[in-house]
């Protein structure tokens, strides 16, 4: 073994301390199997390594029992993609979030992070979902719409990343809630919108008092094309048009 190898070994924690530094690759990939938790967040900071010291750092069981150097691998823009795929099911829910907010991970291992979050929250407290309904990614907020409950549908309602349409695109399913139309409607931002009043006149769960509303805002050219792909009933229909 060459000397600067020998000196990495786990006596030797002033050298491998120094060997973070290094521009080296071969002795970046010999300290990344030898450091401690503190080091190894050190190495992390570096947004110039290798994906072959990153693997390296991967495969070093002491320090990958730590939250954070996982969540550091991960959000490492330098880590190769399979890594960081299989390090995501063994994050935390709010190292999740994080991931998928982190603005220079690449899409897909965010959307990775959205996937793996969104399968989770059936198995979550309320408490976690009205925190994840407040602070998470436009797409978790709006699987969030689908709650069972009120109070995180309304939380994930006020989500500054939830965009128009994604809510139209909850409002179209047939598995929409009435807590969720009902919120809907009432929302001061989002019952503004005109694709979501479209949405909202197109879903046989809205109250009838919205509709007669909702429906003012449209010509009878458009009412009639809008009610004729909605849901309702024929009579609910002819009472809207008859209401203008």
């Amino acid at each position: 073994m060459p000397a600067e190898d020998s000196d990495l070994a786990p006596g030797n924690p002033a050298s491998r301390a120094e060997a973070i530094d290094s521009v080296s690759l071969d002795l970046l990939k010999v300290a990344a199997a030898a450091l401690n938790e503190d080091l190894a967040l050190g190495l992390l900071k570096r947004s110039d390594l290798a994906p072959e010291v990153l693997d390296e750092l991967s495969k070093n069981s002491a320090v990958m029992k730590s939250r954070n150097v996982k969540l550091g691998i991960v959000a490492h823009p330098k880590t190769p993609r399979y890594i960081s795929i299989s390090l995501l099911r063994q994050l935390f829910t709010f190292d999740l979030m994080k991931v998928a907010l982190t603005s220079v991970i690449s899409g897909d291992i965010k959307a990775a992070a959205e996937e793996a979050l969104i399968k989770r929250l059936e198995s979550l407290s309320s408490g976690e979902r009205m925190s994840l309904a407040r602070r998470a990614s436009g797409r978790v907020a709006a699987a969030l719409l689908l709650d069972r409950e009120k109070r995180v549908i309304h939380m994930a309602l006020e989500n500054p990343r939830l965009t128009e349409a994604m809510v139209v695109k909850c409002l179209m399913q047939s598995g929409s809630s009435v807590a969720l139309v009902r919120a809907a409607c009432d929302h001061p931002k989002w019952s503004l919108r005109r694709d979501i009043r479209i949405a909202l006149l197109r879903n046989e769960k809205t109250p009838i008092r919205y509709v007669e509303e909702f429906a003012r805002a449209f010509s009878n050219a458009q009412l009639e094309e809008i009610l004729g792909r909605s849901r309702f009933s024929d009579a609910a229909k002819k009472t809207s048009l008859n209401q203008r």
